[in-house]
């Protein structure tokens, strides 16, 4: 893959370098394969991963024509490339608070053709002409409790920022806050899928319940993660 990704002997030497230093692949070559696409991912931009193709395939699922989606703490916007990619003809945002990764995600959702990607904190990077109307909702939220970031392998730890890896003391921080404010921008029957590790799911489902949301939650072996749900109920919460 490096040697594929360098024009010349001299371009190679220095891919070769950065790789040996520990900087991810993806950064190196400037892509990473998801959802059966080449994302774009620059240096610091969390790099997608095949566990969050689990979390594709369930919001794949759940997709009619004219959808309207949300992929929120999109990152490289990985996740919503590839619902664009299979879906028909999805309205679709993307939010993510870090610029780089917004940069990166504009580039990836320009080349099919999308272009809104907001930059801010959560739903307050949405447009409010979306609330109570997205049909489905993904967040590949930080799940890594905060004392384990140090444990994680240097690729990630040192290389990606670190506001898409710390989920707080339990890991369920950004989950909290991004379940709290969902159901107020879920159209009725719409779905929040959510990211997370297999020891903090009943928890998860815990808030999930606890801010209005019908839980659900399926764990794959597989893909050895696990993918919460709340689903907003037909009436009002």
């Amino acid at each position: 893959m490096l040697i594929a990704a360098a024009p010349d002997p001299a371009e190679l030497d220095t891919l070769i370098g950065r790789r040996t230093t520990g900087e991810p692949l993806e950064h190196v070559i400037g892509r990473a394969r998801f959802g059966g696409l080449w994302i774009a991912v620059d240096p610091g931009v969390f790099v997608p991963r095949r566990r969050t193709e689990f979390l594709l395939e369930r919001a794949v699922a759940l997709l009619r024509p004219g959808a309207v989606v949300v992929d929120l703490c999109c990152g490289s916007g990985a996740l919503g490339a590839a619902l664009l990619a299979r879906g028909e003809r999805l309205e679709l945002h993307a939010a993510d608070l870090d610029p780089t990764a917004v940069r990166c995600a504009r580039r990836n959702l320009a080349a099919l053709g999308a272009h809104r990607v907001h930059r801010g904190d959560l739903f307050e990077a949405l447009p409010s002409g979306l609330r109570g109307r997205i049909d489905v909702l993904v967040a590949n939220v930080p799940y890594v409790p905060t004392e384990e970031i140090a444990l994680l392998p240097g690729e990630a730890r040192d290389h990606e920022a670190r506001t898409a890896l710390d989920g707080g003391r339990d890991g369920l921080d950004v989950l909290r806050r991004v379940v709290a404010g969902a159901a107020r921008w879920l159209a009725p029957g719409g779905r929040l899928l959510v990211e997370t590790g297999e020891r903090q799911r009943a928890g998860a489902l815990d808030v999930v319940a606890e801010h209005g949301l019908l839980p659900d939650a399926v764990t794959s072996e597989e893909h050895g993660t696990t993918v919460v749900t709340g689903t907003r109920p037909n009436r009002s919460p």
